[in-house]
């Protein structure tokens, strides 16, 4: 009888990790951005079908980076998870922390019992009714979470993308100046098109659903 493989707790989950890490840097990366009239999401993203970014509830958005049947499997058992949440309760009984707890509940499970982890990177982002109400979720690959503040940046060149992000960067900017910020620190030296990019936008003053997705020729008109 063949005796199995022995491989040490600390390997495995480093290996784990290392697998996760390098699939999700290999996609391009998405930044989500404050701004004076609420919270926005920009992505590196030719596809107009394969979605980065989408809404969750009425002034809650998703975003995710790395393998894209994986964490569009999340965004939907994201929805799912809200509306039985607000149809049971209330609707403001929907909590973007608790959102990001189940999620973060997930991740991990899968990343500790699983053969392979997923290769994904996702954002919970709500905005609230001012700026001291706006909440960022970031969860990992193996379920831990970090509670962003002004801006997050998932995927691709994390560290290259942030520290030109944080480069003049102003919650209080309005959403010509926040998109143009973001997509030069996305793009580095090259320059992105409005086809090349995909962006969303939670509205502050807005009531009910505050999600609202920005076609090319919005874009192109904030851009210039």
């Amino acid at each position: 009888m063949s005796m199995p493989f022995y491989v040490a707790p600390e390997q495995l989950m480093k290996d784990r990790a290392d697998f996760a890490q390098k699939g999700i840097a290999r996609g391009r990366s998405l930044v989500a951005v404050e701004f004076d009239g609420g919270v926005m999401l920009c992505a590196e993203n030719p596809s107009r079908n394969l979605r980065k970014v989408s809404e969750i509830y009425d002034r809650i958005a998703f975003a995710g980076v790395g393998r894209y049947n994986e964490y569009d499997q999340l965004r939907i058992a994201g929805i799912r998870h809200a509306d039985f949440k607000g149809y049971t309760y209330s609707r403001d009984d929907v909590d973007p922390q608790a959102l990001a707890n189940q999620y973060a509940q997930m991740l991990g499970q899968i990343f500790t019992h699983d053969t392979k982890p997923l290769e994904v990177e996702i954002l919970v982002v709500s905005v609230g009714f001012d700026r001291d109400g706006d909440r960022m979720f970031h969860i990992r690959y193996d379920g831990s979470v970090t509670d962003e503040y002004g801006f997050a940046v998932l995927g691709g060149e994390t560290e290259g993308i942030r520290e030109r992000l944080e480069k003049g960067f102003s919650a209080s900017a309005t959403q010509s100046a926040a998109l143009k910020h973001a997509v030069k620190a996305l793009s580095a030296d090259k320059k992105l098109k409005a086809e090349e990019l995909e962006v969303g936008v939670l509205v502050r003053d807005q009531e009910g659903r505050c999600f609202q997705r920005l076609e090319n020729d919005e874009i192109t008109a904030l851009l210039k």
